[in-house]
This record gives structure tokens, sequence and C-alpha cells, in this order.
């Protein structure tokens, strides 16, 4: 599986860490913009931003070459999330075609930018039976990454995991996009799969593990090694998702998780969503669980290796 190449994204990074951050500039961020984020990132000990460009994409290149020299100057790796109104299946060709210039635009701009990850939400079945809709997003996808290679712009296209039953967007599919499309790999939206089926199913280990066995089976051990995933608490009805929620007001067995990651030597990204006041902290603390979780299987390797020798 080829990846863009991104000069920060290995910066402190082994072969069997995550790099974490938040999605959006933390909340304690002392002032507005891009560049106090990123700066903001490095000084508590973050390393990704995941800028959200979720209502439109608003910059100049100018901009966008400040925030790519600034983010490579704090050893910051950056995602963009692209404007929330995406819809690979818009039901007019009016939709469709704003659809696509917002997506478009947060890739390129955030190449310039120095991201090579593009997270957007799909889109809506519609009533439309599963298998159309995903011939539909497909073959959009097909159309897009064929822009934005013949422009040279080298990012990943990240359909992300949805939370709603009603919308695209489940494990399975967008797996299968990013075997079926060249420059199309998954964002794995970890509470979104807890809250889709709305009774509290996805939160236990062996399906943690199992989802991260798909991933491979799907993708390879590349796949585990530059995943790009979110975190956060949830609230859900019966319908999915109803809004993030801070880690200490959540069901989500987020321990567990970071264990199910640790033990398949997952690396890339974990980009954290919470509600304010609790964006920083909840960042912080997954952040911090997985080091240990990940220390602690270290000296356990450590320990064997000495025992059996």
């Amino acid at each position: 599986m080829e990846t863009p190449d991104n000069d920060i994204s290995t910066h402190a990074q082994t072969a069997s860490d995550l790099r974490f951050g938040t999605v959006g500039a933390p909340q304690t961020t002392p002032e507005s913009g891009t560049l106090s984020a990123i700066k903001h990132i490095r000084e508590l000990g973050l390393e990704h931003l995941e800028i959200a460009w979720v209502r439109s994409v608003r910059v100049s290149d100018a901009l966008c070459a400040q925030i790519k020299a600034t983010a490579a100057e704090h050893g910051i790796s950056l995602s963009i999330h692209a404007p929330f109104y995406t819809n690979l299946n818009s039901q007019t060709a009016e939709l469709m075609e704003k659809s696509d210039a917002r997506l478009l635009a947060a890739a390129r701009k955030g190449y310039l930018a120095g991201a090579r990850d593009i997270i957007f939400h799909p889109g809506s079945y519609h009533n439309q039976p599963p298998e159309q809709v995903y011939a539909r997003v497909q073959e959009k996808l097909v159309e897009m990454t064929g822009i934005l290679r013949e422009e040279g712009v080298e990012v990943n296209l990240r359909p992300e995991t949805m939370g709603k039953g009603a919308m695209f967007g489940d494990l399975d599919e967008v797996l299968q996009l990013s075997r079926d499309v060249p420059g199309v790999l998954p964002c794995i939206d970890w509470a979104h799969l807890h809250a889709r089926q709305g009774d509290g199913t996805f939160n236990t280990y062996a399906e943690f593990d199992d989802a991260l066995r798909r991933v491979r089976e799907a993708l390879g051990v590349e796949g585990l090694r530059h995943i790009h995933c979110h975190m956060s608490g949830i609230a859900y009805t019966k319908r999915g998702e109803k809004e993030h929620l801070p880690l200490n007001e959540a069901d989500i067995h987020y321990r567990e998780l970071i264990q199910a990651l640790v033990d398949h030597g997952v690396a890339g990204v974990m980009a954290v969503e919470a509600p304010e006041p609790f964006h920083t902290a909840d960042a912080l603390t997954i952040q911090a669980t997985y080091r240990r979780l990940r220390d602690q299987a270290a000296a356990q390797t450590e320990l064997s290796a000495e025992t059996e020798g």
C-alpha cells in the first residue's frame, strides 16, 4: 500500500507508536488560529492536529505555507477534516457538485498546508440499498482521486466510519473502499462504531480485536502501521450517535480498545474529540493510557525474552 510522502509523519515515532492529538484546536489554546493551535499541541506534549475545516475551506495559499512550516518546526503531523456537508451520494446534480467542490478544496489546501490525510463523512444511504450506495460512492472516489492525482495533490482520502445506521460508512464499507480505490484509506472512528448499532455493542476487547484483524485482512500489516482513527466518549440512542461526551461520562471501554491497539502493534494517529472543557484532558488521558499499556507490554516482552534465554 503506497502512502504519500510526509516529512514529519515519523517525527519521534517508532514502528509501534501512535501519535495523539485533537480534532480541532485544543480548547486550552491561548489564541485563536491554526498556527497557535499547532504550537499549543506541542506544549501539551501531543503530536498531531487534525485541522477542522468542517464548515468551509477558506484559507489562503500563504497561510497554508505558514501552517506547513510551523508544523514542521514543532514536529506536529497534520490531517484535515473536510466540511461536514460532503455527501458522495447527493441526490441532485447541484448538491453533488457542491459536495465535490468541498472535498477537493479540503484536499488541495490541506496538501499545501502539509497534511496528507483528508478525513470526510462519506454520505447517507437515503433509504437506498447499501450495495447501490457503495457503487456510487466508489465511482465518486475514483473520480475525486483521479482529479487529485492529475494535479499532483498527493493525499489519502479517508472516509470516516459513521455513528448512525442511516449513514453510509460501516467498517466493512470503508475497508472495502480502501481496497477498491487507490488513494483511499479508512478513518476509523471507534466511538461511532460503538454508537452505530444503538445497543451498546462494539465495546469489548474481543470486538476491538476483531475489528483490527479485519483491518489487517483488508489492508495488510501496513494498514495497521498507518492507521488514522478518532476517539471520544459518545452518547447514543437506538438510532445511533447522539453527541460526543467526555470520557468520564461515557460507557465506552477505551482502555480495552487501547490494549487491542497495543497488542496489534498499531501505529499512526489517534485524534481525540471531546466537548469543552474536556477536549485537552481527554486527549492527554488517552495518550497516557496508551503509553502506560505500551510500556507494560514492552517490559513483559523483555522479561519473557530474558526468562527464555
